[in-house]
């Protein structure tokens, strides 16, 4: 502790001293629920440290250099957006939104209270809401984070991020995940490394499991038939977290799969080989 450095750049410095291995990044969309990829005015061992819309962002280090991992929210407008840099001196970097218009479904469910909840279930979903908004919001330091995913679940892609959702002909928040079909009982696996942040059985998202991969990035597994973690398990890629089922708002047998970047829930297919989504 000569320097004074807190104990948290001791490790980072510790971790990148010397040669660091090429990551693979996730691919870039500067569209609302995509990811920019920024580059940062910083060179040295030491990461910087970088926030979006007040939030802490991962950063990682790509060549010579730093990179912001930049979640965008599908609610972000087209525009110039600002990454801010906090070292020993603070600095912006910009990087520009272009808008996308998403397609849209419409799902006919059969329990019409998923779709109007009455007075009971309104106060459970509130409750729900602020577990998983807390689970989204966590931040984990981590020197290394693997950003390339594997498909948690062998099956079809049956409705893709960024949907404009409608219900029984009722307008609904857009698809904030990637759908996957598959058999009840198919095994859930984890796409990359991490620990179990939280587990639950939840009103819309039904049997519900969250991982904390680090650096802000989070996923979820929604309306598994069981899970087989618990909180606090430290995860590795591929091993098993449950099975698909269909419990809470469904249709059929199916994984929703979340990813939370940021706090922002960007679209999957950007962490996946592409010949996992052609």
């Amino acid at each position: 502790m000569s320097r004074g450095w807190p104990s948290w750049w001791l490790g980072w410095l510790l971790l990148f001293s010397g040669t660091t291995a090429a990551i693979e990044l996730p691919r870039p969309a500067l569209v609302p629920g995509g990811v920019a990829i920024v580059a940062l005015p910083a060179s040295g061992e030491l990461p910087p440290r970088a926030w979006y819309r007040d939030r802490r962002v991962m950063v990682v280090r790509e060549g010579e250099g730093w990179h912001a991992v930049v979640g965008i929210p599908l609610s972000a407008k087209p525009g110039r957006h600002t990454v801010t840099v906090r070292g020993a001196r603070q600095s912006q970097v910009f990087f520009t939104v272009k808008g996308k218009k998403y397609r849209e479904q419409h799902l006919t469910i059969k329990n019409r209270r998923m779709v109007n909840p009455g007075a009971e279930d309104l106060k459970r979903i509130r409750r729900e809401k602020r577990e998983i908004e807390a689970a989204f919001n966590r931040w984990r330091d981590a020197a290394e984070v693997d950003v390339t995913f594997t498909l948690p679940v062998e099956g079809v892609l049956s409705s893709p991020f960024g949907l404009r959702r409608f219900f029984n002909q009722q307008p609904r928040k857009p698809h904030s995940g990637l759908d996957i079909a598959a058999a009840k009982g198919t095994p859930v696996r984890a796409p990359a490394a991490g620990v179990v942040v939280a587990t639950g059985s939840y009103f819309f998202n039904g049997n519900t499991v969250f991982i904390d991969h680090g650096q802000g990035l989070i996923t979820m597994y929604c309306h598994m038939d069981h899970i087989e973690v618990s909180e606090g398990d430290v995860l590795v890629k591929g091993q098993t977290i449950g099975a698909v089922g269909k419990t809470g708002r469904v249709t059929g047998p199916h994984l929703h799969w979340s990813v939370s970047l940021n706090g922002a829930r960007v679209d999957p297919e950007l962490f996946l080989p592409r010949q996992a989504v052609e």
